[in-house]
């Protein structure tokens, strides 16, 4: 009967968990470049006697590398990626990855990101403009051209091992833990100039998972409840034949 008690809070601190991620995904449905929370669930076994018990782990949460759709804005400063690539940019404590492409020039000319990031090209270096020399073109590979057509560098497109594990920074940005790798064919990678990623979250679906989850936790509760009133009759049962 103990055995019940612990499966529910088991499953209530998962069903929590997995509350809190979707919540954090509705917050920020209509961030530029987002990405989801997910979480994964296991199961764990334990053997007590001749019985075995299964509980919820508490889940590992993972950032969804899944896609947003692209809105256009026609702003030359906005860039949106499309395929697998992230854009670089200088942290301080190192480079960090963001599909956010909403950027713009500093006094001196160096292309920031909104939150004022360096912008960095495939070696690692930051990017500068001339702020008076016009509005700059920007192709599918990354190739920055300004006034008579002459190219002044080009903004760096990386790619992210798929067995990476992802740290948020800054909200849209990630840190990978395994080096990224700059994108040298630009076939399903490339940028598009004038548009922007939203976040890959679809708040139908978060609202349903929202209601799931509220309906399970209710469940959970009523299963503990049952089994703790089933304890007491059990007691006062015992305590009437002693």
């Amino acid at each position: 009967m103990q055995s019940a008690l612990y499966v529910a809070l088991s499953a209530q601190v998962a069903l929590q968990n997995r509350m809190e991620t979707v919540s954090k995904n509705l917050a920020n449905m209509n961030t530029t470049g987002y990405r989801a929370d997910e979480i994964n669930f296991a199961e764990l076994v334990s053997k007590a006697g001749d019985n075995r018990v299964s509980y919820a782990t508490p889940g590992e949460v993972f950032i969804s590398r899944q896609g947003g759709a692209l809105q256009k804005t026609d702003n030359p400063l906005d860039m949106a990626v499309e395929g697998e690539g992230w854009f670089a940019i200088r942290a301080p404590e190192g480079i960090a990855y963001t599909r956010d492409g909403r950027m713009d020039l500093d006094e001196n000319g160096v292309l920031r990101t909104v939150n004022g990031y360096e912008v960095l090209d495939a070696g690692g270096l930051p990017i500068a403009l001339d702020p008076e020399g016009g509005p700059a073109l920007i192709t599918q590979s990354g190739e920055i051209f300004q006034g008579d057509d002459n190219q002044i560098g080009q903004i760096g497109l990386f790619t992210i091992p798929q067995d990476a594990k992802l740290t948020r920074f800054d909200n849209s940005a990630v840190v990978p833990d395994l080096p990224a790798e700059p994108v040298q064919v630009f076939a399903t990678d490339g940028i598009r100039q004038g548009y922007l990623e939203g976040a890959n979250i679809n708040p139908i679906r978060e609202m349903t998972k929202l209601i799931m989850i509220t309906r399970t936790f209710e469940s959970a509760t009523k299963m503990m409840d049952g089994t703790g009133e089933s304890q007491e009759k059990a007691i006062r049962e015992l305590g009437k034949t002693s």
